[in-house]
């Protein structure tokens, strides 16, 4: 799988698209505007770039811009995970499970879902 990299304002511009998709650029500088306190000229500046890597699509709509991700929101995750775990903790789960756990940062409902995802993982390595 390719390695996808976002900025924090990449993630902000593709959980709008990946919300609902196609949106027109005034659309995204509205919702922009109220999640994250960008400028029109911001939300523009960023589309372009993000054109330019491949992140997003362009269509010509009428007299303006229509966008929809080029990016599945699953991959970005994915990818961004591999890349803060590789970075922060070695490329090991449990070194950041095991801190979170120390911490006390993991509910009772959040252990009890890992539980389930981990009974799940075993269920499929057997296969």
């Amino acid at each position: 799988m390719e390695q996808i990299k976002l900025t924090g304002g990449e993630w902000s511009v593709l959980d709008c698209l990946w919300a609902e998709s196609p949106q027109t650029v005034m659309q995204l500088v509205s919702r922009l505007g109220e999640r994250v306190g960008w400028a029109k000229s911001t939300t523009i500046t960023t589309l372009r770039r993000m054109e330019e890597k491949g992140l997003v699509h362009c269509e010509i709509v009428g007299k303006g811009k229509s966008y929809t991700p080029a990016v599945e929101q699953e991959q970005a995750v994915i990818s961004e995970t591999r890349s803060f775990l590789d970075r922060v903790y070695q490329g090991s789960v449990g070194l950041m499970m095991s801190a979170m756990a120390r911490r006390q940062e993991l509910s009772r409902e959040e252990i009890a879902q890992l539980r389930e995802i981990l009974e799940k993982a075993e269920e499929g390595s057997e296969k």
